[in-house]
Protein backbone atom coordinates (compact mmCIF):
# COMPACT_ATOMS: atom_id res chain seq x y z
CA UNK A 1 0.00 0.00 0.00
CA UNK A 2 0.98 3.64 -0.88
CA UNK A 3 0.97 6.00 2.36
CA UNK A 4 -0.20 9.76 2.29
CA UNK A 5 2.24 11.86 3.50
CA UNK A 6 0.19 14.03 5.83
CA UNK A 7 -0.56 12.20 9.11
CA UNK A 8 -1.57 13.14 12.68
CA UNK A 9 -1.10 11.01 15.83
CA UNK A 10 -0.96 11.97 19.61
CA UNK A 11 -0.65 10.20 22.90
CA UNK A 12 -0.09 10.93 26.79
CA UNK A 13 1.77 8.37 29.30
CA UNK A 14 3.09 8.69 33.15
CA UNK A 15 5.92 6.79 34.42
CA UNK A 16 6.11 7.61 38.58
CA UNK A 17 6.18 11.25 39.42
CA UNK A 18 5.94 12.38 35.19
CA UNK A 19 3.58 12.77 32.75
CA UNK A 20 4.05 13.70 29.48
CA UNK A 21 2.17 14.06 25.81
CA UNK A 22 3.11 13.55 22.54
CA UNK A 23 1.72 15.24 19.42
CA UNK A 24 3.12 13.74 16.06
CA UNK A 25 2.08 15.63 12.41
CA UNK A 26 3.18 15.84 8.85
CA UNK A 27 2.37 18.16 6.22
CA UNK A 28 3.54 16.96 2.16
CA UNK A 29 7.19 17.62 1.20
CA UNK A 30 9.62 17.71 -0.93
CA UNK A 31 12.00 15.76 1.00
CA UNK A 32 12.13 14.29 4.87
CA UNK A 33 11.73 17.82 7.16
CA UNK A 34 12.07 16.64 10.79
CA UNK A 35 11.79 19.42 13.95
CA UNK A 36 12.21 16.94 17.06
CA UNK A 37 11.50 18.89 20.62
CA UNK A 38 11.83 16.94 23.27
CA UNK A 39 13.60 17.66 27.05
CA UNK A 40 17.17 18.24 26.18
CA UNK A 41 18.33 16.60 29.60
CA UNK A 42 17.50 13.83 28.75
CA UNK A 43 20.58 12.27 26.95
CA UNK A 44 20.28 11.07 23.56
CA UNK A 45 16.48 11.14 23.78
CA UNK A 46 16.23 13.61 20.61
CA UNK A 47 19.01 11.78 18.66
CA UNK A 48 16.70 8.31 19.10
CA UNK A 49 13.49 10.12 18.30
CA UNK A 50 14.96 11.25 14.82
CA UNK A 51 16.85 7.95 13.89
CA UNK A 52 13.20 6.21 14.78
CA UNK A 53 11.97 8.50 12.93
CA UNK A 54 14.19 9.05 9.67
CA UNK A 55 13.58 5.00 9.74
CA UNK A 56 9.83 4.43 9.30
CA UNK A 57 9.14 7.60 7.49
CA UNK A 58 10.47 8.44 4.06
CA UNK A 59 9.26 11.83 3.07
CA UNK A 60 6.89 14.36 4.48
CA UNK A 61 7.75 17.97 6.88
CA UNK A 62 7.64 16.26 10.10
CA UNK A 63 7.09 17.80 13.53
CA UNK A 64 7.46 15.33 16.82
CA UNK A 65 6.90 17.29 19.94
CA UNK A 66 6.81 16.07 23.61
CA UNK A 67 5.91 18.04 27.10
CA UNK A 68 7.05 16.57 30.19
CA UNK A 69 6.37 16.99 33.49
CA UNK A 70 6.54 16.45 36.45
CA UNK A 71 4.59 16.51 39.96
CA UNK A 72 5.89 18.28 42.97
CA UNK A 73 6.65 15.23 45.09
CA UNK A 74 9.20 14.11 42.85
CA UNK A 75 11.29 16.66 44.97
CA UNK A 76 11.64 18.94 47.90
CA UNK A 77 12.73 22.23 48.13
CA UNK A 78 15.30 24.10 50.00
CA UNK A 79 17.13 27.31 50.15
CA UNK A 80 19.94 27.69 47.72
CA UNK A 81 22.73 28.98 50.49
CA UNK A 82 24.23 30.94 47.74
CA UNK A 83 21.67 33.18 46.05
CA UNK A 84 20.53 33.68 49.52
CA UNK A 85 23.98 35.20 50.58
CA UNK A 86 24.22 37.17 47.93
CA UNK A 87 19.91 38.30 48.12
CA UNK A 88 21.03 39.32 51.81
CA UNK A 89 23.92 41.39 50.60
CA UNK A 90 22.05 43.45 48.00
CA UNK A 91 19.65 44.07 50.39
CA UNK A 92 22.27 45.58 52.71
CA UNK A 93 23.99 47.45 49.45
CA UNK A 94 20.35 48.91 49.08
CA UNK A 95 19.55 49.80 52.71
CA UNK A 96 22.97 51.53 53.39
CA UNK A 97 22.80 53.52 49.76
CA UNK A 98 19.04 54.49 51.12
CA UNK A 99 20.29 55.67 54.22
CA UNK A 100 23.21 57.97 52.75
CA UNK A 101 20.21 59.32 50.42
CA UNK A 102 18.12 60.10 53.76
CA UNK A 103 15.41 57.51 52.96
CA UNK A 104 14.13 55.27 54.98
CA UNK A 105 13.31 51.67 54.00
CA UNK A 106 10.55 49.69 56.19
CA UNK A 107 11.86 45.88 57.43
CA UNK A 108 12.52 43.17 54.76
CA UNK A 109 10.36 39.99 56.15
CA UNK A 110 12.01 36.42 55.66
CA UNK A 111 8.35 35.69 53.25
CA UNK A 112 9.49 38.39 51.19
CA UNK A 113 13.67 37.05 51.07
CA UNK A 114 12.22 33.00 50.18
CA UNK A 115 10.00 34.81 47.62
CA UNK A 116 12.54 36.32 45.72
CA UNK A 117 13.86 34.28 42.11
CA UNK A 118 16.71 31.49 42.60
CA UNK A 119 16.38 31.86 46.97
CA UNK A 120 14.12 28.49 47.06
CA UNK A 121 14.37 25.90 44.82
CA UNK A 122 13.15 22.42 43.66
CA UNK A 123 15.94 19.63 44.85
CA UNK A 124 15.61 16.72 42.39
CA UNK A 125 15.87 13.36 43.81
CA UNK A 126 16.24 12.22 40.41
CA UNK A 127 19.08 9.86 40.14
CA UNK A 128 20.42 8.37 36.90
CA UNK A 129 18.60 5.00 37.02
CA UNK A 130 15.35 7.08 37.33
CA UNK A 131 16.53 8.92 34.10
CA UNK A 132 17.36 6.37 32.53
CA UNK A 133 14.14 4.32 32.75
CA UNK A 134 12.07 7.21 31.98
CA UNK A 135 14.08 7.54 28.92
CA UNK A 136 13.35 3.89 27.81
CA UNK A 137 9.27 4.33 28.22
CA UNK A 138 9.57 7.33 26.30
CA UNK A 139 11.54 5.80 23.63
CA UNK A 140 8.68 2.61 23.92
CA UNK A 141 5.95 4.73 23.64
CA UNK A 142 7.13 7.05 20.72
CA UNK A 143 6.85 3.65 18.90
CA UNK A 144 3.68 2.91 19.20
CA UNK A 145 2.65 6.67 18.49
CA UNK A 146 4.55 6.44 15.13
CA UNK A 147 2.94 2.98 14.56
CA UNK A 148 -0.20 5.09 15.23
CA UNK A 149 0.66 7.57 13.03
CA UNK A 150 1.57 5.42 10.03
CA UNK A 151 -1.37 3.36 10.40
CA UNK A 152 -3.21 7.09 9.46
CA UNK A 153 -1.41 7.03 6.84
CA UNK A 154 -2.45 4.01 5.32
CA UNK A 155 -5.39 4.43 5.88
CA UNK A 156 -5.67 7.99 3.55
CA UNK A 157 -3.16 6.41 1.20
CA UNK A 158 -5.54 3.47 0.27
CA UNK A 159 -8.25 6.13 -0.47
CA UNK A 160 -5.54 8.22 -2.50
CA UNK A 161 -4.69 4.88 -3.98
CA UNK A 162 -8.33 3.73 -5.14
CA UNK A 163 -8.85 7.44 -6.69
CA UNK A 164 -5.43 7.15 -8.60
CA UNK A 165 -6.27 4.06 -9.91
CA UNK A 166 -9.77 5.06 -11.18
CA UNK A 167 -7.40 8.26 -13.09
CA UNK A 168 -5.25 5.93 -14.18
CA UNK A 169 -8.41 3.97 -15.51
CA UNK A 170 -9.81 6.89 -17.46
CA UNK A 171 -6.18 8.01 -18.89
CA UNK A 172 -5.95 4.73 -20.63
CA UNK A 173 -9.55 4.51 -22.00
CA UNK A 174 -8.82 8.17 -23.37
CA UNK A 175 -5.41 6.84 -24.69
CA UNK A 176 -7.46 4.03 -26.99
CA UNK A 177 -10.02 6.55 -28.24
CA UNK A 178 -6.47 8.91 -29.25
CA UNK A 179 -5.64 6.04 -30.94
CA UNK A 180 -8.84 5.14 -32.70
CA UNK A 181 -9.26 9.05 -33.51
CA UNK A 182 -6.03 8.58 -34.74
CA UNK A 183 -6.57 5.75 -37.14
CA UNK A 184 -9.58 7.03 -38.83
CA UNK A 185 -7.54 10.91 -38.93
CA UNK A 186 -4.65 8.54 -41.17
CA UNK A 187 -7.38 7.28 -43.45
CA UNK A 188 -8.98 11.35 -44.17
CA UNK A 189 -4.89 12.60 -44.28
CA UNK A 190 -4.25 9.91 -46.68
CA UNK A 191 -7.01 10.93 -49.10
CA UNK A 192 -6.58 14.98 -48.14
CA UNK A 193 -2.60 14.30 -49.47
CA UNK A 194 -3.32 12.68 -52.44
CA UNK A 195 -5.79 15.32 -53.80
CA UNK A 196 -2.91 18.20 -52.27
CA UNK A 197 -0.40 16.59 -54.58
CA UNK A 198 -2.46 16.27 -57.50
CA UNK A 199 -3.49 20.21 -57.48
CA UNK A 200 0.21 21.28 -56.78
CA UNK A 201 1.13 19.42 -59.93
CA UNK A 202 -1.25 20.34 -61.53
CA UNK A 203 -0.63 23.85 -61.10
CA UNK A 204 3.25 23.99 -61.07
CA UNK A 205 4.93 23.19 -64.47
CA UNK A 206 8.23 21.56 -63.95
CA UNK A 207 7.54 20.75 -60.24
CA UNK A 208 9.64 17.41 -59.58
CA UNK A 209 6.44 15.03 -58.65
CA UNK A 210 9.39 12.94 -56.06
CA UNK A 211 10.11 15.75 -54.85
CA UNK A 212 6.21 16.87 -53.70
CA UNK A 213 5.43 13.46 -53.15
CA UNK A 214 8.92 13.35 -50.10
CA UNK A 215 7.62 16.83 -49.11
CA UNK A 216 4.19 15.66 -48.14
CA UNK A 217 4.78 12.63 -47.00
CA UNK A 218 7.34 14.74 -44.19
CA UNK A 219 4.29 16.30 -43.49
CA UNK A 220 2.72 12.87 -42.82
CA UNK A 221 5.37 11.53 -40.67
CA UNK A 222 5.45 15.10 -38.48
CA UNK A 223 1.98 14.49 -37.23
CA UNK A 224 2.05 11.10 -36.57
CA UNK A 225 0.77 10.34 -32.99
CA UNK A 226 1.92 6.87 -32.86
CA UNK A 227 4.61 7.37 -30.34
CA UNK A 228 3.14 9.64 -27.91
CA UNK A 229 0.32 6.69 -27.51
CA UNK A 230 2.50 3.90 -27.35
CA UNK A 231 4.24 5.86 -23.98
CA UNK A 232 0.85 7.24 -22.82
CA UNK A 233 0.26 3.32 -22.84
CA UNK A 234 3.98 2.68 -21.51
CA UNK A 235 2.96 5.28 -18.37
CA UNK A 236 -0.53 3.25 -17.33
CA UNK A 237 0.97 0.05 -16.74
CA UNK A 238 4.68 1.78 -14.83
CA UNK A 239 2.06 3.98 -12.83
CA UNK A 240 -0.10 1.08 -11.80
CA UNK A 241 2.60 -1.42 -10.88
CA UNK A 242 4.36 1.71 -8.52
CA UNK A 243 0.83 1.57 -6.93
CA UNK A 244 0.88 -2.45 -6.80
CA UNK A 245 4.80 -1.97 -5.45
CA UNK A 246 3.71 0.31 -2.73
CA UNK A 247 6.06 2.31 -0.20
CA UNK A 248 7.35 5.39 -0.93
CA UNK A 249 6.62 5.73 -4.66
CA UNK A 250 5.77 9.38 -4.67
CA UNK A 251 8.48 10.96 -6.26
CA UNK A 252 8.52 8.47 -8.99
CA UNK A 253 4.82 9.01 -9.43
CA UNK A 254 5.30 12.61 -9.92
CA UNK A 255 7.76 12.05 -12.51
CA UNK A 256 5.70 10.18 -14.46
CA UNK A 257 2.55 12.85 -14.53
CA UNK A 258 5.47 15.13 -16.16
CA UNK A 259 5.78 12.76 -18.70
CA UNK A 260 1.95 12.47 -19.37
CA UNK A 261 1.48 15.89 -19.86
CA UNK A 262 4.27 15.82 -22.35
CA UNK A 263 2.77 13.08 -24.13
CA UNK A 264 -0.74 14.78 -23.95
CA UNK A 265 0.81 18.29 -24.98
CA UNK A 266 2.29 16.50 -27.74
CA UNK A 267 -0.67 14.57 -28.44
CA UNK A 268 -2.60 18.07 -28.94
CA UNK A 269 0.51 19.81 -30.87
CA UNK A 270 0.55 17.17 -33.76
CA UNK A 271 -3.91 16.59 -33.85
CA UNK A 272 -4.73 18.28 -36.84
CA UNK A 273 -7.82 17.00 -35.90
CA UNK A 274 -10.93 18.44 -33.86
CA UNK A 275 -11.59 15.38 -32.01
CA UNK A 276 -8.34 14.42 -31.46
CA UNK A 277 -7.67 17.39 -30.01
CA UNK A 278 -10.72 17.55 -27.90
CA UNK A 279 -9.20 13.67 -26.84
CA UNK A 280 -5.89 15.58 -25.79
CA UNK A 281 -7.48 18.24 -23.91
CA UNK A 282 -9.25 16.19 -21.46
CA UNK A 283 -6.12 13.77 -21.37
CA UNK A 284 -4.01 17.12 -20.12
CA UNK A 285 -7.31 17.73 -17.48
CA UNK A 286 -7.05 14.38 -16.38
CA UNK A 287 -3.05 14.16 -15.54
CA UNK A 288 -3.75 17.30 -13.84
CA UNK A 289 -5.80 16.16 -11.25
CA UNK A 290 -4.24 13.10 -10.78
CA UNK A 291 -0.70 14.99 -10.30
CA UNK A 292 -2.48 17.03 -7.32
CA UNK A 293 -3.39 13.16 -5.80
CA UNK A 294 0.25 12.00 -6.37
CA UNK A 295 1.63 15.05 -4.41
CA UNK A 296 0.46 13.68 -1.73
CA UNK A 297 1.69 10.11 -1.46
CA UNK A 298 4.86 9.88 0.37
Amino acid sequence: MIRSMTGFASATGALEAYSWAWELRAVNGKGLDLRVRAPDWISGLEAALRKTLSERIARGNVTLSLRLSRSDEAGTVEINPGQLDATLRAIAVITEKAAAAGVTLGPVSPAEIISLRGVMEQQSTTEEAETASLAEALRAEADALIADFNDMRLQEGAALQAVISGQLDAIAVLTRQAAELAAARGTAQAEALRRNLARVMEGADGADPDRVAQELALLAVKSDVTEEIDRLGAHVSTARVLLEQGGPVGRKLDFLTQEFNREANTLCAKAQSTELTACGLDLKALVDQMREQVQNVE
